[in-house]
């Protein structure tokens, strides 16, 4: 049995990991690979240990020797992005979906998320977004599979765009362009790595609020 260590000896580095510190070390590897300071096999290497971390120490040594891993960088503000236009509605949290040997599912009538994050690591996350409500006019869903897949589908009247790319595996994202002006746009980002991904409209679904949104954003 591990005992507690006395309050007087706990260091932050020695709390147990949340999923949200998970989350930002996945962030900043996901932005090392694109930037060329990982290469694929080491990014997937580094992903599998982060999320089977338990302590914040070994969170850090995922991320020791990467720029957005010093203490430093920590401190610095985020900088301001434009990728998220809303239709009006306050910023909503990222969500997260992790399959690791099982499944996660989200489906339904829910609002979405400017952002998403979905990995799937020996197991399947599978993202339904023909019921869901657009809060944001511009939806990031970013994807991680090693040996497992995402599957995403969307309502046939939303502009769905893809920033990905497949090693051993396959990155399929049916790209359209929406017809309604000011429309949805669903951006399928990341990697599969000997896993797959996909994403594509269903048919008969449409975004059934989607005048009404556009009318109030517009001010009529």
């Amino acid at each position: 049995m591990v005992k507690p260590a006395p309050a007087g000896e706990r260091t932050p580095a020695a709390l147990r990991a949340s999923d949200a510190d998970r989350d930002r070390v996945a962030e900043i590897l996901r932005e090392a690979l694109a930037e060329g300071r990982l290469d694929a096999a080491e990014h997937a290497e580094r992903i599998e240990g982060v999320y089977g971390a338990k302590t914040v120490a070994e969170l850090e040594v995922y991320v020791a020797d990467l720029p957005a891993g010093r203490p430093e960088a920590a401190a610095e503000p985020a900088p301001a992005t434009s990728s998220s236009y809303s239709w009006g509605a306050p910023p909503a949290a990222k969500q997260n979906l992790v399959a690791i040997l099982g499944g996660a599912v989200r489906k339904g009538r829910w609002r979405v998320p400017a952002r998403i994050n979905a990995v799937a690591i020996c197991g399947g996350v599978d993202i339904d977004l023909t019921e869901a409500i657009f809060e944001h006019q511009t939806v990031v869903i970013n994807t991680f599979s090693l040996c497992g897949g995402v599957s995403i589908r969307v309502p046939e009247n939303v502009t769905l765009r893809e920033s990905g790319m497949g090693i051993m595996g396959g990155f399929d994202v049916k790209a359209m362009e929406a017809v309604e002006p000011g429309a949805p746009v669903v951006i399928i980002e990341g990697l599969a790595i000997m896993g797959g991904v996909d994403a594509k409209p269903k048919r008969g679904k449409v975004v059934k609020d989607l005048s009404d949104k556009l009318r109030k954003h517009l001010g009529h």
